[in-house]
């Protein structure tokens, strides 16, 4: 059952959240089995459609989240490489010289990875 109140509302919610954050934070499988039934736990007490929500996303992608925890590996690499594709196409727009553009390409790629 939830606590009383706006203020008891956002403390579970704040709850769940740290302990989604610890879960995805362990470093073996059985740790995370334990903050996963920690975090179970604390989704009943919170009672709230958010709530419910996110533990049906973690339970839906639980083998996600233990390669996750098992091997470290994440997209955050190739989102990043993605985010600054998309900013160099938007800094070429108006360029009509193509050797410009490539100019401008080559210059702000090579500022990225000198930094």
């Amino acid at each position: 059952m939830s606590r009383g109140g706006a203020t008891g509302n956002l403390q579970t919610a704040w709850l769940v959240k740290e302990q989604l954050r610890t879960l995805l934070a362990t470093g073996s499988l059985a740790d995370a089995a334990a903050a996963k039934n920690r975090l179970q736990a604390l989704v009943e007490q919170a009672a709230q459609p958010e709530t419910n929500r996110l533990w049906r996303t973690v339970c839906r992608w639980w083998k996600e989240i233990e390669v996750l925890i098992v091997t470290g590996a994440t997209k955050a690499k190739v989102e990043a490489h993605n985010t600054a594709i998309k900013h160099i196409k938007r800094t070429g727009r108006g360029f009509t010289n193509a050797r410009n553009y490539k100019t401008r390409i080559l210059l702000r790629s090579a500022a990225r990875t000198s930094a």
